[in-house]
């Protein structure tokens, strides 16, 4: 099974350090910086997992999610929403949206490798 990444996020610092992480396990990564540009990605190859900012400029993170679900159904990718917002309600949308996990940032990769290996990514 391909280990390919997208890393969706408008911070070239936490694609950077979200890359670092995931290429130390095993993928390989590609980065988008809003949802619009993650879809198109997408489009071009189906990464098995998707790590996805919540809040970004031209198409955010739930808007991207509900395109990608209603296109391509609920089985794949995984994808793991990053979101510094810790309100119920914020995280409960993103998993009705068609989120697997969330995960609070800043994350570090203890926190992120956790996630990971909970959602079937990465063996434990």
């Amino acid at each position: 099974m391909s280990m390919d990444c997208l890393v969706v996020d408008d911070s070239g610092v936490v694609r950077k350090v979200a890359r670092r992480i995931l290429e130390k396990h095993g993928f390989s990564v590609r980065e988008a910086a809003d949802g619009a540009l993650a879809l198109q990605a997408v489009e071009q190859a189906m990464p098995r997992l998707v790590l996805l900012d919540r809040n970004m400029p031209v198409m955010d993170g739930i808007e991207f999610l509900k395109n990608l679900r209603a296109r391509y159904g609920s089985s794949e990718p995984t994808v793991v929403m990053c979101t510094t917002e810790a309100a119920q309600e914020r995280i409960l949308e993103g998993l009705e949206a068609g989120a697997d996990e969330y995960v609070m940032k800043p994350f570090d990769e203890a926190i992120l490798v956790d996630k990971l290996t909970m959602v079937g990514v990465l063996e434990a």
